[in-house]
């Protein structure tokens, strides 16, 4: 079991109010669908959230079947958020 938390390294998406060079909400969850993982925290808004400086982790991870998912949490170091299927998802995700 990781002992760690991910950090997410770098988000490219610049519509999520949590983006404000780079990912400012405490920690992010990682959902989506069999074989693509979406960032279920993105939230496209004229509203501003997170805290004042990057801190993000991933806080949780829906994709059990990701390489890199250990009893729900992220055993990367750290992930990258971007444009994929969807305009936010996690593009570490590597299906098993």
């Amino acid at each position: 079991m990781t002992t760690e938390v991910t950090s997410v390294s770098e988000c490219s998406v610049e519509s999520c109010s949590f983006n404000h060079d780079g990912c400012t909400a405490y920690a992010i969850t990682v959902g989506g669908s069999r074989d693509h993982a979406s960032c279920s925290t993105f939230i496209d808004t004229s509203e501003t959230g997170g805290l004042p400086m990057v801190l993000a982790h991933v806080g949780a991870c829906q994709r059990t079947e990701c390489t890199f998912n250990d009893h729900l949490m992220c055993g990367k170091t750290n992930v990258t958020i971007g444009h994929g299927a969807d305009t936010a998802d996690c593009l570490s995700y590597q299906p098993q």
